[in-house]
């Protein structure tokens, strides 16, 4: 059921699990357990050498939350996930599992509020620099890069500039210096292939798009085992050398019967086992359903999004609208070939009242939600100067796309006219011009 001839629609709903084998159950069971019965003492022994895989402690695997991992991992084309508990564990995880004090990454700078935090100063309080480079120029990531560099960082779509990262161009400069890419594909599930593109791990926050339905808190990082981790091996001495944290594993050794794992099989076993990051088997099931729609919600959101921002780049009151479904030229060209199924559901819109008129618009909403999330089933707006960027510098904050009166719509699956009624009132009631 994971072979790769299945298409997104099928694997969404079939990869990894047909039935209980007890009880015939075609829905995953929600296993609502902490711990597992082992066979006998030899049995335990070889789940925790890593001998054999199976299911130890619920903090670090469970038989729900694996289905949620390979049927993602079929979708991607990876070798394998680690489901979190959120997405920012996800990208926390993906770094810690490369980096140490004294290392660096290289990252684009336009990335959601949150993450860009976390790389600011709670990487630099680990002693993990990251140094921020405009993606427009994939050069300046070889520029920035030297022999401590563990990773290149972009965003599918950067939130909220919603300008597609070059992953194509920034992977041939990965390859060159053997410096693994990591994709966050949040924005854009089913939409983009980060794999086929030449990334070689990609983190999701599962919240979002993938989830659906705002009800429940997850991350996933998913390893594509195309990066040769042996063949680096100065670069990354937490694959390459003996682990302290797991009784002196050389991971990139130990897996070698088991396949290209050393990456995701670590960030598991250690990283999980220590920190604790586990989702919880509910969380799994109920994100597991959101997955099972996942393409069809994305082809409606598309379709709205494209619609809405249409409509927006008519309006009197907008001076401007940053969608990809409208780019032209090389723009556009460069959109298509990242988002291959589709431009996404988010819009980003300039007010021409600037803050004022960005928050009147958001307070005169009606139908549309104002809340902190992205991807859900409904349309959501936010004014990200005053909310998810205001922890950046005034100056960081314009560089990452949230002006004064930019405003970033999460578009959903309601009727679009009943949309468009909405976000026309919304803009006549408060603004001029």
């Amino acid at each position: 059921m994971t072979k790769v001839q299945l298409r997104p629609e099928t694997l969404a709903l079939h990869a990894a699990y047909r039935r209980d084998d007890t009880t015939r159950s075609v829905a995953v069971p929600i296993y609502q357990t902490v711990a597992y019965q082992f066979d006998d003492t030899a049995h335990a022994a070889s789940l925790f050498g890593l001998e054999k895989f199976g299911n130890i402690y619920t903090r670090i695997m469970n038989p729900t939350s694996s289905v949620l991992e390979e049927r993602i991992t079929a979708l991607e084309g990876g070798v394998g996930a680690l489901a979190v508990s959120s997405g920012q564990s996800a990208t926390a995880f993906s770094i810690q599992n490369l980096a140490r004090n004294g290392d660096n990454i290289v990252s684009s700078s336009d990335l959601y509020g949150g993450i860009w935090n976390l790389f600011a100063n709670g990487m630099k309080d680990m002693g993990i620099e990251v140094r921020f480079v405009d993606s427009s120029d994939p050069e300046n990531f070889r520029r920035a890069s030297d022999d401590r560099t563990r990773a290149f960082y972009g965003e599918t779509l950067a939130n909220p500039k919603l300008y597609p990262f070059p992953i194509r161009e920034i992977s041939t400069i990965s390859d060159d210096l053997g410096i693994p890419l990591i994709i966050d594909n949040t924005a854009a599930p089913i939409l983009c292939r980060p794999f086929d593109l030449g990334a070689h791990i990609i983190v999701y926050s599962l919240t979002k798009y993938i989830g659906g339905h705002g009800n429940s808190i997850g991350g996933l990082i998913v390893d594509s085992g195309r990066f040769d981790w042996s063949k680096h091996g100065s670069r990354f001495p937490t694959l390459n050398s003996p682990d302290a944290n797991y009784h002196g594993t050389i991971f990139s050794e130990a897996v070698k019967p088991l396949g290209p794992i050393a990456y995701i099989l670590r960030a598991r076993v250690v990283l999980l086992r220590d920190f604790g990051s586990a989702l919880s088997p509910m969380n799994s099931f109920l994100l597991l359903q959101g997955l099972e729609t996942l393409p069809l919600r994305m082809s409606a959101i598309c379709d709205n999004a494209q619609v809405i921002a249409e409509f927006l780049l008519k309006h009197k009151a907008v001076s401007r609208v940053v969608y990809p479904g409208l780019f032209e030229g090389t723009e556009r060209d460069h959109a298509r070939a990242v988002l291959s199924g589709g431009f996404g559901g988010l819009i980003g819109f300039e007010l021409k009242g600037g803050v004022e008129a960005g928050k009147c618009f958001i307070d005169s909403l009606r139908l549309v939600y104002h809340v902190a999330n992205i991807g859900d089933v409904r349309t959501l707006a936010i004014h990200p100067a005053s909310t998810t960027q205001s922890q950046l510098s005034a100056e960081d904050r314009v560089a990452s796309g949230a002006s004064d009166g930019y405003v970033r719509l999460s578009v959903g699956i309601e009727h679009r006219e009943d949309l468009l009624a909405d976000i026309g009132q919304a803009l006549d009631a408060c603004c001029d011009g």
